[in-house]
């Protein structure tokens, strides 16, 4: 997540929390702990989702491009013992020109 540049009024974040210890489960959440499950091996069941998502976010500095725009998000889970984090993004990939941006190591993904 480089420096997304809302200044422009292009772009929005936005929040979605899950406490789900003592009530159903959204298929969101069912849908997280089944990629958890693929991915980590292991039993999980979500006690707190939090889904954050960037919608159309330009890349710092937006007055000179604000039409290559990013779709993403983080969601942050636990069981109270273990969290996760899954990222996710947009079909196709990184859309800002990482050419313009003053790193010139850019990564998606984390490490």
């Amino acid at each position: 997540w480089d420096n997304a540049d809302f200044s422009r009024g292009i772009g929005t974040t936005f929040y979605q929390e899950f406490s789900t210890l003592n009530t159903a489960k959204p298929p969101f959440v069912r849908d997280v702990e089944a990629k958890i499950r693929r991915y980590m091996r292991s039993s999980y069941s979500a006690a707190w989702t939090l889904k954050i998502t960037w919608e159309k976010a330009p890349a710092y500095a937006a007055r000179t491009d604000t039409q290559r725009t990013n779709t993403y998000q983080a969601v942050l889970t636990t069981d109270g013992f273990r969290s996760y984090v899954l990222m996710l993004y947009q079909e196709g990939g990184m859309r800002w020109d990482y050419t313009r941006l003053a790193a010139t190591n850019a990564l998606i993904g984390y490490t």
